[in-house]
């Protein structure tokens, strides 16, 4: 698998993943900081990516679209520290790798783990 990390997430969660042997990049390492939503998505979809973003816009964009790819993983987590996101990630990608291959949007909060299969 595959990921890109949005703004809202750290970019030790991205050497995290590379840790573990995923192939993952941040918007910050190709100074891409300021792009916009639609363009972020596009992206991810074009290298075939997943999506970690604290921002719902991504979700609202995927339903618009009808696309069933890229999916995103969206934290909606009261603490968002480092450490909180990468727990809660690894808990996603150990039960939920398969959905997220075949595309969905997995919403991760502090007591539970949404999925929704795309398209919506």
């Amino acid at each position: 698998m595959k990921f890109l990390g949005d703004m809202g997430i750290s970019p030790r969660t991205i050497a995290l993943l590379r840790e573990q042997g995923y192939d993952a990049i941040h918007l910050v390492e190709q100074n891409l900081e300021r792009m916009e939503d639609p363009h972020i998505l596009d992206k991810a979809r074009q290298e075939e990516r997943i999506l970690l973003t604290v921002d719902l816009d991504f979700a609202q964009l995927l339903a618009i679209s009808g696309d069933s790819l890229p999916s995103v993983i969206l934290f909606r987590l009261g603490n968002v520290s480092r450490e909180v996101v990468n727990n809660r990630l690894m808990l996603v990608l150990n039960d939920y790798a398969t959905d997220l291959k075949t595309g969905a949007i997995i919403s991760v909060n502090d007591v539970s783990i949404r999925l929704r299969y795309l398209p919506i």
